[in-house]
């Protein structure tokens, strides 16, 4: 049986990301760029949305993190990601290059805790080692369809829109390093759900209003 998440939260963080896309979405760098960045937003948000009105549906804290990393995503589609502009921490840190697109591979390992509470709450997965590994490794297998989608664009794309949707910036290691960032992101938030979420808890105490 899935969480029943009766607040607004959810519709309000669905207003104010449309109201981001729409702002976001004119002038952008690359038009190009900003249609695959979005879409890649667009697809699993309708199915989210799909999914709570077919009645399933996550906490308030799963969805502010998926939230948090569509509003970021969003950010970079519109700059690209190489472009967004983070030039102050870059120099305070020495970075060779912008680590905004890392940060939101990062954010992607969020999606976690949604997978997490769905699978336990279902009892779909029998113990929680077996619970966190699986859904470490899906994230990590997204990781690796994901990169593989970037490769198909900037194959079939025009050489600047697609090097610019690459975000590569002279890293030949670039689709390793996104897809480690990915994993270390679901390993991180796979602790934090554990920590959170007690498996000897009843699970009303884990629906949240």
């Amino acid at each position: 049986m899935s969480i029943q998440t009766t607040s607004k939260v959810p519709m309000v963080l669905l207003l104010l990301y449309v109201a981001e896309a729409l702002l976001l979405g004119i002038a952008p760098v690359d038009r190009g760029v900003w249609w695959a960045e979005n879409l890649t937003a667009w697809i699993p948000i309708a199915v989210i949305v799909l999914m709570y009105w077919r009645g399933i549906r996550f906490s308030n804290t799963a969805y502010c993190l998926m939230f948090v990393f569509f509003a970021l995503h969003t950010v970079g589609g519109h700059y690209t990601f190489e472009q967004v502009p983070i030039d102050g921490i870059t120099r305070l840190f020495g970075f060779e290059r912008n680590h905004f697109d890392r940060l939101c591979h990062f954010l992607v390992g969020l999606f976690a805790f949604p997978t997490l509470e769905y699978l336990e709450q279902n009892n779909l997965v029998r113990g929680r080692r077996l619970l966190c590994l699986l859904t470490v490794m899906s994230i990590f297998g997204f990781a690796a369809i994901f990169e593989l989608i970037e490769w198909c664009y900037a194959a079939m794309a025009d050489t600047q829109s697609g090097t610019l949707f690459l975000g590569s910036q002279g890293d030949v290691w670039d689709a390793q390093k996104d897809m480690l960032a990915d994993g270390l992101g679901a390993i991180c938030t796979t602790a934090a759900y554990c920590l959170v979420r007690h498996p000897t808890k009843p699970k009303e105490e884990n629906n949240e209003s």
